[in-house]
């Protein structure tokens, strides 16, 4: 038989005979989702603090044992040198700078190549050692672009928060916790909001390692009945009945956080 990209009710008919694979890969897919939320922005504010530390521990060579400052540059500049901001800048330059594609396969065919999984089957037939390196690789890669919008969303935050909050005798884990980041959160809510719906888009990337995603039952309804049509067009309502809903309940919420800011 011959792919055929011709679409008709019959086809339609032909693909909804599959619908219980497209309901697994709704549930992959949500949860593929949900887990690369909670661990990509744990990672991403890690990663943003570390950015954003004032760690310095060769500033003792800047000075020479009278107190003056060296002429010599290369101390003087290693003095400036900050491992952690480096290490976190390093970070989130090489995952933005690369293909989600190509970090998927690094993590699933290197990372993972010798790392004995175990593959048990969950919520249907999602399968942990392709589920897995999928949530890994995901996480990785929406840490780095959730890091610089918390981290621009701290540093929009005036400085006379955290000079009024220290004369509290707040601590600066305190004051990060309480005082910088709910002001924070608030300002960069639909940037954040906008990476959750682009998460839930870029899972379908999974499929090429064989999670059973919505874009594996596509490909499995197209070896299954020879027509594309059909089960890309229900791929994609299935996905905008994801992202719309899931848009407009972030917006409600960031209505309701900006109420006391109006005047």
């Amino acid at each position: 038989m011959i792919l055929t990209s011709l679409i008709s009710p019959e086809g339609f008919e032909k693909a909804w005979r599959y619908k219980d694979m497209f309901v697994d890969g709704l549930v992959c897919t949500v949860s593929l989702s949900f887990f690369t939320v909670i661990i990509g922005f744990i990672l991403a504010l890690v990663l943003a603090v570390m950015r954003l530390s004032n760690w310095r521990p060769f500033k003792f060579l800047a000075l020479d044992k009278d107190g003056h400052l060296r002429d010599n540059r290369f101390l003087v500049g290693l003095s400036k040198f900050n491992p952690l901001s480096f290490i976190a800048s390093c970070y989130v330059e090489v995952f933005r700078a690369t293909p989600l594609l190509v970090q998927l396969f690094i993590i699933y065919y290197i990372v993972f190549a010798n790392v004995p999984l175990p593959g048990f089957k969950f919520f249907g037939n999602i399968r942990f050692d392709r589920f897995f390196p999928g949530v890994v690789a995901l996480s990785l890669n929406s840490a780095a672009y959730l890091c610089e919008i918390i981290r621009s969303g701290i540093q929009s935050i005036d400085g006379g928060q955290t000079e009024a909050a220290r004369s509290l005798g707040l601590t600066q884990a305190k004051t990060m916790r309480f005082i910088i980041l709910p002001q924070a959160i608030k300002n960069i809510l639909p940037a954040i909001a906008n990476e959750f719906v682009t998460i839930i888009k870029e899972s379908s990337i999974c499929y090429t390692i064989g999670v059973q995603e919505i874009m594996y039952a596509v490909a499995s309804v197209k070896g299954a009945t020879y027509r594309i049509g059909e089960p890309l067009i229900i791929a994609t309502l299935v996905y905008f009945c994801l992202t719309f809903p899931t848009s407009k309940i972030i917006e409600h919420f960031e209505r309701k956080m900006s109420v006391g800011d109006k005047r």
